[in-house]
């Protein structure tokens, strides 16, 4: 934690709970407290320019400065550390790091961080409703952390069960994210990838949240109402949603 100064100061872990912490690093920074949140859609190897996101701010690695307005833009060869994007996130929405290899420039930030896995995804039912769960005032998607000697499709199968009370089979791949957060019990940043699938319910098991997660309603809706909540959800979220339309 060495250097994250009043960012760092004013923190409050959200679980001691190392299974289930997608979840997330609160801070207070001048705006509401908000969970630190990294987010990297698809593996690294395959981006041309890497998009991370900090709860709903958004940071970039692209081979050219970007146009809008509001955007602080950083070149890579002046130097980037987690300590410096989180200074800059501070006040503003959105940061771009210019680099003429974006894919090594994140590779380089991203080693900051110790990697763990995770998976997780939507669990469609027979009438095409998908699963949902709010947890922690915001609509989400049940995920976890992939146990020893497990695979990716029964860790998401797993935790669907654990959180939700659903059961539920993979039927295919969607995509994968990456988020980091401070975790207290091993004082460490980690930056955990999940591994996100579409499922379809067996039929078995009642929507049951898990309280002792943050979780306060599991619901099935409609792919129309599913849009509606997806809205106020986090960017990972949106993003899995958006790979489930493809």
């Amino acid at each position: 934690r060495k250097g994250l100064g009043p960012l760092l100061a004013c923190a409050k872990p959200h679980s001691g709970k190392s299974h289930y912490q997608d979840d997330f690093f609160h801070l207070r920074t001048g705006f509401p407290i908000y969970p630190l949140f990294l987010c990297l859609v698809k593996t690294v190897p395959k981006m041309t320019n890497p998009t991370v996101y900090f709860a709903d701010r958004t940071l970039r690695f692209l081979a050219a400065a970007p146009a809008e307005a509001g955007c602080a833009v950083v070149d890579a060869r002046e130097g980037i550390s987690r300590d410096k994007i989180l200074k800059i996130l501070e006040t503003h929405n959105s940061v771009a790091v210019v680099a003429a290899d974006p894919v090594a420039a994140f590779a380089a930030f991203a080693a900051e961080f110790t990697r763990v896995e995770a998976a997780g995804g939507v669990v469609v039912d027979d009438a095409g409703a998908w699963l949902m769960m709010r947890r922690n005032g915001r609509w989400d998607l049940p995920k976890g952390h992939v146990e020893a000697g497990e695979d990716f499709e029964h860790c998401a199968a797993r935790e669907i069960a654990e959180e939700t009370g659903i059961r539920a089979r993979v039927v295919r791949p969607l995509c994968e994210t990456l988020h980091a957060y401070w975790f207290p019990p091993t004082s460490r940043w980690e930056l955990k990838c999940t591994h996100w699938f579409e499922l379809r319910s067996t039929g078995e098991g009642t929507p049951t949240p898990q309280c002792e997660e943050g979780i306060e309603q599991v619901v099935w809706y409609s792919p129309d109402e599913a849009a509606e909540h997806v809205r106020e959800a986090f960017p990972t979220i949106r993003r899995v949603a958006e790979a489930m339309l493809r």
